[in-house]
């Protein structure tokens, strides 16, 4: 079942006192997010491999007078097994507990035909978009089980639901991502406070859409502060139970 809150209004203060995690922090939906969930009171965690793109969020973050971030520097692409760990380390250290997760960091890859696909390039797109984010989860699941209500979101897309030609490594991640939320939400259904849930965000004006559309208006797309609505009902108290659950940030097309 798929379901939109594209109308939800987040009160006031919906994300005090809690600790969330963005990846891709330092641009498109991840900036924007990093900034909605900062300006409802969220301690927010900046992933991203651009240092100085975290460093502009951050800046923003306190101009705006949130909560006081954290920057970490991560590349999925070569983040080791032992990367995750220390990082569990240092955020265990930092903050005790995790209450929040955005998987949002991804990599297009190519949109051509299988058969023309490179090899190199479908594992940095496996890496980034579900072998990373799974292993930094593995790492990550004692600090979000030290909450009272953690919300783990991963990114999901049209193209991992419904096989799309051409759309390849990008496509299989997808459709990767949507099962290994199936198996750790069931996993987690009656073992705590922390559920696990798919968002697709559409079609939106980010520099990733460009490149997949390079002939699109992005004009006649939302942006992402229009889709944020979903995202602060996801990773806030209001989508308590539920789990294992498929969500749009956008209405369908007519």
């Amino acid at each position: 079942m798929t379901i939109c809150k594209i109308d939800y209004q987040a009160p006031n203060g919906l994300l005090n006192d809690r600790v969330i995690l963005v990846t891709g922090a330092g641009d498109g939906i991840g900036r924007t997010a990093a900034l909605t969930y900062a300006r409802h009171g969220a301690t927010v965690i900046l992933l991203g491999r651009t240092i100085a793109k975290l460093e502009a969020v951050y800046d923003e973050i306190e101009a705006a007078g949130g909560p006081q971030p954290a920057i970490f520097p991560l590349n999925f692409e070569g983040a080791s097994l032992k990367d995750y760990q220390d990082m569990a380390d240092t955020l265990d250290k930092e903050f005790g507990r995790l209450d929040g997760i955005l998987h949002n960091a991804g990599l297009l890859g190519r949109i051509t035909p299988f058969e023309q696909y490179n090899p190199q390039l479908w594992d940095q797109v496996m890496q980034v978009n579900i072998n990373g984010p799974i292993a930094m989860t593995q790492a990550l699941l004692p600090l979000l089980k030290s909450s009272a209500d953690a919300s783990v979101i991963f990114t999901s897309s049209s193209v991992g639901r419904k096989g799309r030609a051409y759309w390849g490594a990008y496509a299989v991640s997808k459709f990767a991502t949507e099962g290994f939320v199936e198996v750790l939400a069931d996993e987690l259904e009656h073992l705590g406070s922390v559920r696990v849930n798919s968002l697709n965000p559409g079609a939106t004006r980010t520099q990733m859409r460009r490149s997949a559309y390079p002939g699109e208006d992005p004009d006649t797309l939302r942006t992402p502060e229009e889709i944020m609505p979903t995202y602060l009902w996801l990773i806030g108290p209001d989508s308590r139970g539920h789990n294992g659950e498929k969500f749009d940030a956008q209405p369908p097309k007519a």
